[in-house]
């Protein structure tokens, strides 16, 4: 199966199961009344790194299937991490109750990382202890993403809109998302290359913060990065994920150790 239908299959069964969670009694969640993430990313010495419970991949395969992501989320706020990204899709073996044990488990801001087509999953982020919630320019559109960066600010969510050309950057930049993340991984073809982030950091407005997205693997590249871009602010899964020691992978990369 080629990457590009393996995407069109996961986006087959996301419809389904966000039909299925409209059945479902689901509360009505309240706005937060307090939402740290933005100020996590923006505060503190940089690199600020948003690390990831990545226990597999559709490009990687299996990367740490004996993972325990509260443990690991543990290790990562003690490691420096300014907020942790909670994978919930079946694809990536996380669920909504990963995000529901790790929200409840450490202080740091947690990322719902989700394909999000649908509000309902919106509820489910906020219920389930989310602060910042994923949304993929690529998967909603100009007019669905514009749809959920609304919903998002109706639940007091902070949006990070995921962008991998300068069409998609337009449309987040109109959205209104203060957070712009820029995935390297090319969602068609898996492909990762960082360059897409040296192409279009430049041309994201001063206003938004930018985080960079996939293939940061040690410090020279979280450098180089800074250095041409400066950007500051990077959203690591598989290298924290394959770590014996995510603690010292963390304190290396982030040029503590």
């Amino acid at each position: 199966m080629s990457h590009h239908a393996f995407l069109e299959q996961i986006l087959l069964r996301k419809r389904n199961e966000t039909r299925a969670l409209l059945y479902s009694e689901i509360a009505e969640p309240e706005p937060l009344t307090e939402n740290l993430f933005f100020e996590a990313l923006t505060e503190g010495d940089p690199p600020r790194i948003i690390a990831e419970t990545k226990k597999a991949s559709p490009s990687a395969g299996a990367i740490n299937q004996e993972m325990d992501v509260v443990t690991q989320a543990q290790l990562y706020q003690e490691g420096g991490a300014s907020a942790v990204s909670v994978l919930v899709d079946a694809a990536f073996e996380g669920s909504w109750q990963d995000l529901r044990e790790v929200s409840e488990a450490i202080e740091l801001p947690v990322l719902c990382k989700e394909f999000i087509l649908h509000p309902v999953q919106l509820d489910l982020a906020a219920l389930y202890g989310a602060q910042g919630v994923l949304l993929i320019a690529a998967v909603l559109g100009e007019d669905g993403l514009a749809q959920m960066v609304e919903e998002c600010n109706r639940l007091n969510l902070e949006p990070l809109v995921e962008i991998h050309t300068a069409q998609e950057l337009e449309w987040a930049i109109s959205s209104g998302s203060r957070i712009i993340g820029i995935n390297n991984r090319n969602l068609s073809t898996f492909e990762v290359n960082l360059d897409t982030t040296l192409t279009l950091a430049p041309l994201v407005p001063q206003d938004r913060l930018i985080v960079c997205e996939s293939g940061i693997k040690t410090r020279e590249d979280i450098i180089r990065i800074q250095n041409e871009t400066g950007v500051q602010v990077f959203l690591i899964g598989e290298t924290l994920a394959r770590a014996r020691d995510p603690v010292r992978m963390l304190e290396e990369l982030r040029g503590m150790a």
